[in-house]
Parts: C-alpha cells; structure tokens; sequence
C-alpha cells in the first residue's frame, strides 16, 4: 500500500496544477448581487454613513470640525483642548487629517452609492416593482448629489466620479465649483418626482429633502457665479432657490410647529441640584427651591420622541434615526454623543459650587467643542434677547449650587463667580471655556440607560438631518440675494414669531451678518457651520473667525484669505497622472 501511494504521488500528481487554487466562486461586484434586498443592504450603509457624519457616534478631531464647527465664529475649544485647536493657522495646512478625513468620507459614500447604482441595474437582481427599483435608484442618486454638495460648499470645484472604480486611478480632473453643483441639481432634479411625498419608515427619503438641497444648491450656484462676476446667471440661480423653497414653505406637507407637541407636551424641564444619585430627592429639585422653567414649543423640539414627521412633527424633513435598543445590542454606535462632546466641565473650575456629572449640570461633559461668547452671549444681546430659543428650558443659565459648602447652595450662582472675574487670565480662561449655558439639543433633564450603566454621555433621541427652519433661511438668503430685502426680513420673522420674539428684523437690517446670526440662533448644534460660512465665498469665513474666535490664534495667525478648504494634500500627490491644483490661499 505504501509502495502504491508513493507511485502515485510521483506519478500523478502534477505540481503547478496541484498549487493552483481552484475556487467554487469567485465574488465580482456583477455576481456578489442575487437578490433586491442586498441593494437595500448597500443603501442602510448610505443611511449609516451619514449617521456616524452627522450625528457624532465617533469621537474624532474631523467630527469636531466638520459636525461641530470648530473653528468657526460659533465653537472653539476650552483650555484642556487646546491640542485640538482648529484656528491656529500656524499649525493648520493642507495635510491636516480634518481636511483628509472629511473628503475621503463624502467619496466613500459616494462609492456606496455608485454601487447602488450599479447592483440594481444587474439583470439577474428581481424587483417586487418597478417602483421599489424607481426608490432605490432615487436614494442612491440623492446621496451622491448630497455629497457633491458638501463637496463643493467645503472644497469648491472636485472630480465628479459617476461609476463604481474597480482598479487605482491617478487621473482624476476637478470640475469647477458651478459644473460640481449643477451636478448635484441634475442629480436631483432627475429623480425628484421617484422620491415619495411621505416614507412609511422613519428616516428614509423624501421628496422634501431633495427639495430642501435644491434649494441649497441653487443658492450655492448663485453664489458661484457671482464670485466669477456672471451676475444675470446668478439671478436666475437664486430666483431657482427661491422657487424651491416655496415648494416647501408654502406646500400643504411641512409647517412650523407652533404649539406645544409630543411625548412631554405638558411638562417642564426640571433637575436636581445634587452632585450624586443619593442626593437627587423631592427636596433638591430646582423646581422645590422655586426655579421653575416653563416648557416651550422649541424645547418640545428635542425631546425624544418628537422628531419624525410619522410622529405629527410637520417641520421634520428629514431625520436620522437613534435606537437605544439598536445601540445596546449592535453596533454602538446609535447614540448622539452630544453630552459628551458638547457639554461643559463645571466639575473643575467650579467645583466648590457645581460639582459631578449629572442632570443638573449638563451630563458628563467633556468639553471637546465650545461655543463661543458669540454663540452664548452676543447673539442676544439688546433687543435680541426675549426669544424662546434663549430661554431657560432652551439655552440654560441658571445653575443652583450643588455643593452643601458652597454659599450658593441651592441658589444660582453668578456668572460673575462662575468665571472667576478678577482672578488670573489663566484662571479666566479656564472657566469661561469649561463652563457655558447647557442647550437642550445637548442634554436632557431625563437620560436613558441609567439602570444599564450609562453615564449621562450620549442622548438616544433622533436628529433633525434637515428641519423646515432651515429652508426657511436659505429662502431669506436667496430672497436677500435677489434685491428682496422685504421677503428676507418676512421669512426671518416667520421664526422669531414661533420664537416668541420681542424684536421683528426690518427690511432694512437685513445683510449676510443677520442671516448668520439668526442661523446661529435657531440653528446652534445643528448646521455644520463651516459650509455656511464657507459656501458664502468672499472673505466671510476669514472676518468671522478672526472676530469671534475666543482665543487669539486666528487673530495673530491668519494672514491669509481662503474661501474654502485645501484639497488634502495627499490628493493631490497620488493623482499622479494629471497636475491637480490646490486652492486659493493653502500654496
């Protein structure tokens, strides 16, 4: 026997064929796709994508910058941050990871997309309908006009890359700044009429959000134009925007919410002042020491379980979707990390009279992005001030001392103390850093997951990707554009009477620094702030961040003018093959 197999081993066995890997199946991109449901698959990864972009599940420099406007005139960082300062343009440059990381996540998503697209033209894929075909060819071409939006209103002109890439190119060409919007419109212009009016699911597209970014690009593409000096194109442009927006603002389907509303509709914010678990009783209530905070319209905005259209929430465009149950038992990564990232540290500076990490001051915060005094202070000064989107359940500034020693106990403690005036610059600084009014975007009197030990970090409610709010000021801003100044300041008011305000604006006040101030206003936590200010051109960017950055970085170092970011710099040296130039003012 063993003579047998040692004959056939030399005799019959050949070796190359032997070595060479015979597998049952190879997986392309033409075969990996059997059923509908996998494009499906391809389109939840878009929808997830955009999640971890806008909705901070990650903890990353980018995020900080691109989500949470570090750098911009509304955030900075705090004394503990400073290594992650996104102001200094002595350190700043065109190999910065932020710029790297953001590009690559609009491309990646646009991959995805492109695969979509692709996967659902196969022949052996079988639809229920035509019109689920019809939906998730229209998803898949939303999200990669959105990119090349973001795109353009980040790095100005970009390569437009229409089908999936299966080998390394190093040829790719930048299209302009107009050619990379009018992309996007046509994108979106084609498929407008395969998005339906209303989703059954949650979180999925509508004709709506195509309309909303209609209105955006139109806007954007006005702006561009009039940067190359093409004015009567740039007319028409705005006048689009405008006419988009109207679809909208003036439709049947979406309206401000002006009442009341939801799963907490007949309450109060109310929290203890208690620095441990122990110590949060009846008696320790803000309310008990007679510091009551009426709920509001505005505040009922953010609760849980208010933000879906399905939920009777008319201004809800489009909303991702967060699930504490999804979080718990997937990924991780369902969750606003809001608290976390965006709330302040009283715990330091203050720790004589606010102390710990709970409800009353803010969750456990760690400070990664602040507002600045512009954010917190500026945007309602005078006449600005009486506006529920400033009060007390809304942007809080009345904390109760928490600390049995503290003379404060619970009384609010001034915000004279609280920022140590008169003590050291230093000193100053680290207070008026760490220490800031709480948002209700950001914090909540009631967190979820407490009994299953979470620690006041994340909020487990839905966000707003797109709210009626905003179309309403980019209408304002094209109206403005436009010559009328008149619609402008009616647009504005029609949130500062939902707003409760005091103040109407008059036609005659309205210019680019009221619309970015009313943006910041009703807009704080939730517009990435850099593209706004980036895709108004000019030296908008520049003179804002100069003004109202809190520390001096900017002031001392920006000596350039730019308008948009750099192209990363690593882009730029693998494109090998055609000469790729980089942006005004980052040579």
């Amino acid at each position: 026997m063993w003579v047998l197999l040692a004959m056939l081993t030399f005799t019959n066995c050949n070796d190359a064929d032997f070595l060479t890997e015979k597998p049952e199946t190879f997986y392309t991109v033409d075969n990996a796709f059997s059923t509908s449901e996998q494009v499906d698959q391809v389109l939840v990864a878009c929808y997830s994508h955009i999640r971890v972009m806008y909705c901070m599940t990650e903890e990353s420099v980018t995020a900080w910058a691109f989500r949470g406007g570090n750098g911009t005139d509304m955030y900075d960082v705090a004394t503990i941050r400073r290594s992650t300062r996104f102001n200094d343009y002595g350190m700043l440059n065109t190999s910065n990871e932020v710029f790297y990381t953001n590009y690559s996540h609009w491309y990646q998503l646009i991959s995805k997309a492109n695969l979509a697209l692709y996967a659902a033209e196969l022949p052996q894929i079988m639809w229920a309908s035509a019109a689920d075909k019809t939906y998730s060819v229209a998803q898949a071409r939303f999200f990669r006009a959105f990119c090349y939006r973001n795109l353009g209103e980040l790095y100005g002109g970009v390569p437009i890359v229409t089908e999936i890439t299966t080998k390394p190119r190093y040829d790719f060409e930048r299209a302009s700044r107009v050619e990379t919007y009018q992309f996007a419109i046509d994108e979106l212009e084609a498929i407008l009429n395969d998005l339906p009016e209303t989703a059954v699911q949650p979180g999925r597209l509508v004709k709506g959000a195509a309309q909303h970014n209609l209105c955006q690009l139109y806007l954007d593409k006005g702006l561009a134009l009039e940067e190359t000096g093409n004015t009567s194109e740039a007319k028409t442009a705005y006048d689009k925007s405008i006419s988009y927006g109207n679809l909208l603002i003036d439709g049947s389907l979406y309206s401000l919410m002006t009442e009341r509303f939801g799963s907490r509709k007949s309450e109060n914010p109310d929290f203890y002042f208690a620095s441990s678990e122990a110590d949060q009783q009846p008696n320790r209530l803000y309310s008990a020491a007679g510091y009551t905070f009426e709920g509001n319209v505005y505040w009922d905005l953010f609760q849980e379980g208010n933000q879906n259209y399905q939920e009777g929430n008319k201004e809800a465009i489009w909303v991702a979707q967060i699930d504490y149950a999804a979080y718990k038992t997937e990924d991780g990564q369902s969750k606003l990390q809001y608290s976390r990232e965006f709330g302040p540290v009283f715990r330091d500076p203050m720790s004589a009279h606010l102390n710990g990490t709970l409800e009353d001051v803010g969750g456990r915060g760690i400070v990664q992005v602040m507002p600045t005094m512009y954010t917190r202070d500026v945007i309602y000064e005078g006449k600005w001030g009486e506006d529920l989107r400033n009060s007390e359940s809304v942007f809080r500034r009345t904390f109760l001392g928490n600390q049995t020693t503290s003379a404060y106990f619970g009384k609010p403690v001034p915000w004279s103390v609280i920022y140590r005036d008169g003590e050291s610059k230093d000193a100053v600084d680290a207070a008026k850093t760490q220490c800031f009014p709480v948002s209700c975007k950001i914090a909540t009197d009631k967190y979820i997951g407490i009994s299953d030990g979470e620690n006041r970090s994340n909020l487990f409610r839905d966000e707003y990707l797109i709210r009626l709010p905003e179309t309403i000021l980019l209408r304002a801003e094209a109206k403005m554009r436009a010559g009328d100044n008149t619609g402008a300041a009616a647009d504005i008011n029609l949130l500062r009477a939902r707003a409760k305000c005091s103040y109407m604006v008059q036609a005659s006040e309205v210019n680019v620094e009221l619309i970015l101030d009313e943006r910041a206003r009703e807009l704080v936590y939730e517009e990435c702030r850099w593209n706004t200010l980036l895709r108004m051109g000019g030296t908008i960017a520049v003179d804002r961040i100069k003004k109202y950055a809190y520390w001096d970085d900017p002031r001392a170092t920006l000596n350039r003018n730019f308008n948009l970011w750099p192209i990363p710099q690593v882009v730029i040296d693998t494109n090998k093959d055609i000469v790729m130039a980089q942006n005004p003012g980052w040579n």
